[in-house]
């Protein structure tokens, strides 16, 4: 198989599709027959010094692509695969890839290091791999050993750190390694490959080092070997040694005191003279300290201003020498720098942690900044203009209103005015800053905005300009009139100040949406967004007649979509893309007029056209559900209740892709949300497509491949069914309750050091409430004692949850309103069990306390319906 196994690796390179394809499908066969023998082959070939360069790096690609994947289910599946795997063999092939991080071939002994991470990852975790540590230090400590083993043996070293949990080594192993680590990033180092190596393993070994750092003679050590390798003559070395003080900003910020003035010095020398790449990691630095400490003072206690982690302050005591650093990056940009979102340049990175800087002090930077902005913003440079508006826009976020509000007021008519600049870079940021400034300081509803019936004209005639720059100004210009907009909702007459200039605004975003200069679809998504946004927040009483109008323009447009000429993969995006925008403006619309009896009959009577346009939209989809037009099928059903059953039918097949949408999950999702508006829609009319359903949310449940997202919907789903059908459900308990009841058991092992994980619970405890309030509310009239068996366990969930200091108060409030379900299904059938649940009432105590109205409104029916299954006063 050896030498078969070099041919058709050397052949997968080939020119040739054909000769390709074939030499992938024989490899794929190889691996199929016999999965040992092909990877051992590998192995071999990976170790072979005597086989071609290309067929090695192939054959160790291969092999660590059989060891990992990104999808979840799949590398499961290939790590049960290797576990599976003989001893012998696994044996054979550790040996092989250890010994090719000798070979004097880079590529080789690069691809082994990543192999022996892989591997690692598997094995270490099960001890099954107890001597790779010692076998790796051995290569460092030995003498006479080559610098190209060192360098591959770092390699080797950062990938297993990467690849592992701090807590598979133990800390004697831990010693090991950073030693030999330091060792290689030591001044005496002579081989800068060896040198840069090590600097990246001790980037992935931090994790590690919990109990180094905190040992003051080896933390000073660590630090010293780091600063030294930022003063290297070689830029990848400096670029990583910045790389592990960004990395140790986060994760040792309370260590670093001692070290500041050091490193400061640092990265103000990398951030004024060093290569951009330096630089960059020089001032992620201080993004990095900034993150530390907003997130320190958000956690601060109010009353005593005080949390558990200590707070150094280091960006204020650095902010007379850090801002003026910053402000000098502004001023590096570049000439012919693209101004699509996504660049990353020096005055990017300097603006960025400015405006982190502004968040973490507030009113404190108002005064190291603005001197800079007053000197720079009427130049004729135009690199201080647009870093001069940088600046100004990078602190809107953070200091406070009263500090700013005089400065903006002030300077608003010159950005008007900016707006027409010469230079497209200065209208460009002058376009985002006053986004910014909409969004941060234009509130009517609050009773504050900067936006004047004197100057709103104004205003929206810059705007409506300015959508006819160059799309990257274009689109900052639609975030703007989006904030503006968002300023209005729930505003009351003051809305009204947009009503006059409706017209011009659709028709203006209408046409910037049907640029052809831009050469994606971002500028056209940006416009229908801010388009969807001046529909919801606008005078509906005042509008209606500006919005039914723009109803069949748009319904026009997704039908043109429909009969576009489809010859490439690209055209079936560019459609897909334009549906999903016009579907959107059409959710937005169908929401904002049936939300009123008097604009309600406009939907009505468009219903059967709308719909018709939403089914031929996902006929052109052979396999997939478009989510915006489910989105907008969803609001479509609420908005005409009883009368979508006509449509059922033909929808009904949609439905069903959606459903089974494992991979595009948020398809899914979506899928599950519009079975409940239709559920809420249809009432008892759901019931003949209630067993395809159903039947299909239980796969769902049960599928490993499904993201966990998703699971929580279908459960409040089983509660929208439910209450849908009534008594009906009986068929589906047996299945839908024991799903319940396993979900509620996996809350109670949840991880409460994870936030994701806790939130993730919330959704589900939530959504189990759900599901049981509408079942119980289902049965409530009819057959309410098939609930009995499962009252004791909601219960007992409830009471769980009672305990749980971590819940959010939608968890509350569904505990509270299951609770008063359950008294009030089964009457005096659950007094017992209710009176032996002590959190349960201690609960409903607490929240018949809370200054939230909402929940001690359904604390106080909940104690109703207690009491009269108690036939006493609670």
């Amino acid at each position: 198989m050896a030498s078969e196994i070099t041919q058709y690796l050397l052949a997968a390179q080939s020119p040739d599709a054909k000769i390709r394809n074939e030499a992938e499908t024989a490899l794929g066969q190889f691996q199929g027959q016999n999965l040992p023998g092909f990877l051992l082959s590998l192995s071999v070939e990976l170790s072979n010094d005597g086989k071609p360069t290309e067929s090695r790096r192939l054959a160790g690609i291969v092999l660590k692509n059989s060891l990992d994947a990104k999808e979840a289910a799949t590398k499961d599946n290939l790590v049960q695969q290797w576990v599976a795997i003989d001893i012998s063999f696994k044996s054979q092939i550790k040996s092989s890839v250890l010994n090719t991080l000798g070979s004097s071939v880079r590529e080789a002994s690069h691809t082994a290091a990543q192999v022996v991470g892989k591997i690692a990852s598997i094995e270490i975790p099960r001890k099954e791999w107890p001597e790779l540590v010692g076998l790796l230090l051995a290569n460092m400590t030995q003498l006479d050993r080559p610098s190209s083993l060192k360098q591959a043996t770092l390699e080797a070293l950062g990938y297993v750190c990467e690849e592992i949990s701090h807590e598979d080594l133990v800390q004697d192993e831990v010693n090991a390694v950073l030693t030999a680590v330091a060792q290689g990033m030591n001044v005496s180092e002579q081989n800068p490959d060896v040198r840069l190596a090590a600097t990246r393993a001790l980037y992935n070994a931090l994790d590690f080092a919990r109990t180094n750092f905190d040992n003051e003679m080896e933390r000073n050590y660590i630090m010293k070997v780091i600063c030294d390798a930022a003063l290297a003559n070689e830029i990848e070395i400096r670029k990583a040694a910045f790389e592990c003080l960004v990395s140790i900003a986060s994760t040792y910020y309370e260590i670093l005191d001692p070290y500041m003035q050091k490193i400061f010095e640092l990265t103000s020398n990398a951030v004024k003279g060093d290569e951009e790449a330096v630089s960059l990691q020089a001032i992620e630095f201080w993004s990095s300290i900034c993150d530390e400490e907003l997130e320190i003072q958000d956690n601060e206690v109010p009353e005593i201003g005080d949390s558990n982690a200590l707070h150094s302050q280091f960006i204020q005591k650095a902010l007379p020498t850090l801002v003026p650093m910053l402000l000098e990056t502004l001023l590096k940009q570049d000439e012919d720098q693209d101004q699509e979102d996504g660049t990353w340049n020096l005055a990017m990175a300097g603006g960025t942690c400015l405006g982190l800087v502004a968040k973490t002090v507030g009113d404190l930077v108002v005064p190291f900044v603005m001197p800079f902005v007053e000197a720079n913003i009427s130049k004729t440079d135009w690199r201080s203009r647009e870093a001069a508006t940088f600046a100004f826009g990078s602190i809107i976020d953070g200091p406070s209103i009263e500090k700013l509000s005089p400065m903006v007021n002030a300077g608003l008519n010159f950005l008007l005015n900016a707006m027409k600049d010469e230079n497209s870079h200065v209208k460009d940021t002058t376009a985002w800053t006053l986004s910014r400034i909409f969004e941060l300081m234009h509130s009517p509803a609050a009773g504050f905005s900067l936006v004047t019936p004197a100057n709103l004209q104004q205003i929206l005639g810059v705007l409506l300009e300015g959508l006819k720059e160059t799309p990257p100004v274009a689109d900052k210009v639609c975030g703007a009139i989006y904030f503006l907009a968002q300023g209005y909702e729930d505003a009351g007459p003051t809305s009204s100040m947009l009503t006059p200039f409706l017209t011009d605004i659709f028709s203006s975003l209408i046409a910037t949406a049907e640029r052809t200069d831009s050469s994606d679809s971002k500028l056209r998504s940006s416009a229908y967004e801010a388009l969807n946004q001046v529909v919801r927040c606008s005078n509906l009483s005042e509008t209606s007649q500006i919005i039914s109008k723009l109803l069949p323009a748009i319904m026009s447009k997704l039908e043109q979509t429909i009969n576009l000429q489809i010859v490439s993969s690209d055209d079936r995006e560019k459609q897909g893309d334009l549906q999903a925008s016009l579907c959107g403006v059409l959710q937005v619309i169908i929401q904002k007029l049936s939300g009123a009896d008097e604009t309600k009959p406009i939907i009505l009577q468009a219903a059967d056209q709308i719909m018709l346009l939403f089914l031929n939209v996902f006929a052109c989809r052979s396999s997939t559900v478009h989510e915006e037009a489910m989105l907008a099928i969803g609001a479509l059903a609420y908005a005409i209740g009883p009368d979508f059953g006509k449509y059922m039918q033909e929808f009904y097949k949609y439905l069903e892709i959606g459903l089974q949408n494992f991979e595009e999950y948020q398809v899914c999702s979506i899928s599950v949300g519009v079975v409940g508006d239709i559920c809420r829609a249809l009432d008892d009319k759901i019931l003949p497509y209630c067993d395809g359903i159903m039947s299909l949310l239980l796969k769902d449940l049960s599928s490993s491949e499904l993201d966990r997202s998703v699971k929580p919907p279908i459960f409040s789903c089983f509660g929208d069914i439910a209450l849908s059908i009534g008594e009906h459900f009986e068929k589906y308990l047996s299945y839908a309750l024991p799903m319940m009841q396993r979900a509620s058991e996996i809350c109670a092992q949840i991880d409460s050091d994870d936030e994701d994980m806790v939130d993730y619970g919330n959704q589900l405890r939530r959504s189990i409430f759900e599901a049981y309030s509408g079942i119980l509310q289902g049965f409530k009239n009819a057959k309410a004692e098939l609930m009995l068996p499962y009252a004791l366990h909601l219960l007992q969930f409830i009471d769980l949850v009672a305990k749980d200091q971590q819940r959010d108060e939608t968890v509350t409030k569904a505990a509270v309103a299951v609770l008063g379900d359950l008294a009030d299904a089964l009457g005096s059938n659950i007094k017992m069990m209710i009176k032996d649940c002590a959190f349960c009432t201690e609960l409903l105590g607490e929240c018949l306390q809370s200054d939230d109205e909402q929940l001690k409104e359904t604390a106080t029916w909940t104690q109703g319906m207690i009491g009269r299954a108690f036939s006493v006063c609670v």
